[in-house]
C-alpha cells in the first residue's frame, strides 16, 4: 500500500506521516529531506542555490547526509524552497523517490507533489493544510525551543513566500490531487489529527 500525503511547510503532514507508517508497518520518507540534502551542498561547497546547474551537481548525495541534523534547520528549509522550483533538480531526484514509493509492501511518503507527481497511483491520497498564521506560531514554536531568535513576524512572511514560491512554480506545483483527501489541522491535537488521517485512509482504501 502506497500512501501520499502532501501539504505546505508546517502543516503536520510529517507528523501525520510518521504516524501513518507507524500504524500500518510501512517505511517512510520525508521527501523535503532530500531536497534540503541538497540545499544542505549547496550552501556548504559555497554554490549558487538560484543556478540550477548548481544546484544539479548537488543532487547526488549519500543517504548519510539525510541523518545531518542541520537539515532540520529554517535556513535548509529556506535554501530546499529555492532548490526545488528549478525543474532539472526535481527530475534528478524524482526516481529516487518512486523507488522508495514502489518497494514490496508500499510506502508511506510527504512532500508536496506525491499525489501529483511522485505516485499518482497511491492507494491513499491526503491533502494536510493549517492557516499562514497557526503554521508560523508552530514553526515559530519549533525554532523557539532549538535556540532561534527569529521573531513569529519573520516566520510568518518566511511560511507565505514559502507557499508563493511552491505554488507558482512551473514545474510540479503544490496542488491537491484530485483525488486527495483534504484534512485541516488548524483546530486539531495531533492525537485527533491522527486519528482522522487513518480514517481517511481507510476510506479510501474501501473504495
Amino acid at each position: 500500500m502506497i500512501i501520499a500525503v502532501d501539504g505546505p511547510a508546517a502543516s503536520g503532514k510529517g507528523t501525520i506521516a510518521r504516524a501513518l507508517a507507524r500504524h500500518y508497518g510501512l517505511p517512510h520518507l520525508d521527501t523535503g529531506l532530500l531536497y534540503r540534502a541538497v540545499a544542505t551542498r549547496v550552501l556548504r561547497d559555497g554554490m549558487d542555490p538560484t543556478r540550477e546547474a548548481d544546484c544539479v551537481a548537488a543532487c547526488d548525495f549519500s543517504d548519510t547526509l539525510l541523518d545531518d541534523p542541520w537539515l532540520r534547520t529554517d535556513e535548509a528549509g529556506q535554501t530546499a524552497s529555492i532548490v526545488s522550483a528549478h525543474p532539472l533538480v526535481r527530475s534528478a531526484l524524482l526516481r529516487r523517490q518512486r523507488k522508495f514509493a514502489q518497494q514490496p509492501g508500499g510506502a508511506v511518503l510527504d512532500g508536496r507533489d506525491i499525489g501529483t507527481v511522485i505516485a499518482p497511483d497511491a492507494d491513499a491520497k491526503l491533502f494536510v493544510k493549517a492557516t499562514p498564521a497557526i503554521r508560523a506560531r508552530r514553526r515559530h514554536t519549533e525554532l523557539a525551543k532549538a535556540g532561534s531568535s527569529v521573531t513569529y513576524d519573520r516566520v510568518l512572511a518566511d511560511i507565505r513566500a514559502r507557499d508563493e514560491r511552491d505554488s507558482s512554480r512551473s514545474t510540479a506545483p503544490l496542488v491537491m490531487a484530485a483525488d486527495a483527501a483534504p484534512l485541516d489541522t488548524s483546530t486539531l491535537s495531533i492525537e485527533v489529527a491522527v486519528e482522522r488521517a487513518i480514517a481517511l485512509v481507510e476510506a479510501q482504501r474501501g473504495k
